[in-house]
């Protein structure tokens, strides 16, 4: 997505009341202040800058299923 659509989400998700809760993380291939600075902003958990390559995308996205599955905790609601 682009970095406009994201944007785009982020606002029509804080805004639901069932989707405010979710954790956003931003996967990007922009690595602008500006873009990150936004992006918290706008209330991103993570704002994170793709791998150039695919075996960096698998490890990226392994590391990223072990963080959010085994050590976040989310509230019940």
């Amino acid at each position: 997505l682009s970095i406009r659509r994201q944007r785009q989400m982020c606002i029509r998700d804080r805004a639901d009341p069932e989707l405010k809760n979710i954790p956003v993380v931003i996967l990007t291939t922009s690595v602008q202040e500006e873009d990150k600075v936004k992006g918290y902003n706008l209330g991103a958990a993570s704002y994170i800058a793709k791998p150039v390559n695919f075996e960096g995308l698998v490890e990226l996205m392994k590391v990223l299923g072990r963080y959010w599955i085994e050590f976040v905790e989310l509230p019940n609601e």
